[in-house]
């Protein structure tokens, strides 16, 4: 009898690398806590610096990242009414998630 398709190795799992983005702070990235599905690709956004903001998804991440109230995301503010709005740059996953919370990155707020 012969055995089909690849060969799993034995012994202990191997840990898997976890790539996390963080915010360039230089650039004025901050996390933020979808509150609300505002329609049009708009969110509200509560960012860690106490502000409520209206994010915008980009069409580059509408089409591929669904969105949810209650999604950890990376903001950044604009330049012009940057205590209303912001671009919504990436959502966490799960596991990242895990791994900025064992690393003490993410405050919540």
């Amino acid at each position: 009898m012969s055995r089909r398709g690849k060969r799993r190795p034995q012994g202990p799992p191997t840990e898997e690398l976890v790539r996390v983005r963080t915010p360039r702070r230089d650039d004025g990235e901050m996390y933020g806590i979808i509150i609300q599905m505002l329609g049009f690709d708009r969110v509200r956004v509560r960012c860690e610096d106490g502000e409520i903001r209206i994010g915008r998804i980009p069409g580059r991440m509408k089409k591929r990242v669904w969105m949810r109230v209650g999604d950890t995301v990376l903001i950044t503010p604009w330049d012009f009414q940057s205590d209303e709005k912001c671009d919504v740059v990436y959502r966490y996953r799960g596991n990242e998630l895990d791994w900025l919370q064992k690393r003490g990155l993410l405050k919540m707020f």
